[in-house]
């Protein structure tokens, strides 16, 4: 009987299942590799409901290790000490992680110290800004990982930069990209209402803040807020706002006078598709998001200093700007002169196929003889 290898995927924010989604649903009844899905519980999240799994076509996490929100340090601290538990307990040949929360480096850094193969999917992505912590949970995972799953040539240059083997290292597309293409048919606002929002059969701008040097700056959040204001003057708004940002609104001292300024509650995974898919403009700070509006072909403003996916700067439809920028940009893109952009390579809808490939010769090569 042929042997079957056990790979933890690890997913530790809603953001990562977007990822592993395609990936689990790929390794279905595979004869050679058995997938176990654990979730740290990082993030909790109202959304990760029964719904939220069966729009993504996955089932329930194998394990949720309920670590809950707290300090970097002792959140990563307990996600080390409950997944090392797990790998004891199902003995894996190996661990995948992907992106670039705190669970990554913490199940990277258990996996690696108990002699188990590690993969990192969306390898490679660097801002350059030690100042974010996401950055330091991608040093730090690919500084120890085995094995580089990456989205994009820049992601590889840089892994080679830093002296990984090029082996090592597999190109092999975007996975959101993956979840995008196949639910996009079902991209639709069934009830504006439900939204929060009357029906917008015309143009708008989406707008998404989560950021702490966007929303926890009490001075900064009322800034965006204002220019926010001003744009719903010619363009409505719809920003679905995180619980935590909104009671940062209500404690500052911005008051909304434009019913054009919506802000609605967070709405799932289909239904922001829906609304970018149909904005005039993207306005954030996620990376994600990025991505999604360069596949699109949305104009994206991204809200920071720097980004991790410059690809989608090159090659796609994202701009990088500062506060003070956002009126004349959104202006511009009104007028007819938005950024326009191409899909990057490989950004097909097939990555998660690509993977399975790979990690099947990984798991025949010599590193896993019997």
């Amino acid at each position: 009987m042929k042997r079957r290898y056990k790979l933890i995927l690890v997913a530790g924010a809603r953001p990562n299942f977007m990822k592993i989604a395609p990936l689990m649903r790929a390794l279905e009844n595979h004869p050679m590799i058995e997938p176990v899905l654990v979730h740290t519980g990082q993030h909790y999240d109202e959304e990760m409901s029964e719904l939220f799994f069966s729009q993504l076509d996955i089932p329930k996490p194998d394990i949720n290790l309920e670590v809950g929100s707290a300090s970097h340090a002792v959140q990563t601290a307990r996600i080390m000490e409950r997944f090392e538990k797990v790998c004891f307990d199902i003995q894996p040949d190996m661990v995948m992680v992907v992106g670039d929360v705190n669970s990554t480096a913490a199940c990277t850094l258990v996996a690696s110290k108990l002699d188990i193969k590690t993969a990192h999917y969306e390898a490679g992505l660097r801002s350059n800004d030690r100042s974010m912590p996401e950055e330091i949970n991608r040093i730090v995972t690919d500084a120890i990982c085995d094995y580089f799953f990456t989205t994009s040539k820049d992601a590889n240059e840089n892994l080679m930069r830093e002296g990984k083997a090029v082996d090592r290292i597999f190109l092999v597309g975007n996975l959101m990209i993956d979840t995008l293409t196949r639910l996009l048919p079902r991209a639709k606002i069934k009830d504006w209402v439900d939204l929060g929002v009357e029906e917008l059969d015309g143009k708008y701008a989406l707008v998404t803040l989560h950021r702490p040097s966007n929303v926890d700056d009490s001075e900064m959040l009322v800034s965006i807020m204002e220019v926010l204001q001003r744009i719903a003057h010619n363009l409505p708004v719809i920003f679905p706002v995180h619980p935590r940002t909104r009671q940062r609104i209500q404690d500052s001292i911005f008051t909304i006078s434009n019913s054009k300024l919506h802000l609605i509650d967070p709405v799932g995974y289909i239904e922001f598709l829906a609304l970018q898919k149909n904005a005039t403009v993207v306005i954030t700070d996620s990376g994600g998001i990025q991505e999604e509006t360069t596949f699109l072909g949305i104009p994206c403003l991204t809200v920071r200093d720097n980004t991790e996916r410059p690809i989608t700067v090159w090659e796609g439809t994202n701009k990088l700007i500062g506060i003070d920028e956002i009126e004349y940009e959104v202006d511009q893109i009104l007028r007819g002169n938005g950024k326009k952009g191409k899909v990057p390579h490989l950004w097909d809808g097939k990555a998660a196929g690509r993977m399975v490939e790979v990690l099947e010769s990984i798991l025949r090569s010599a590193d896993y003889a019997d």
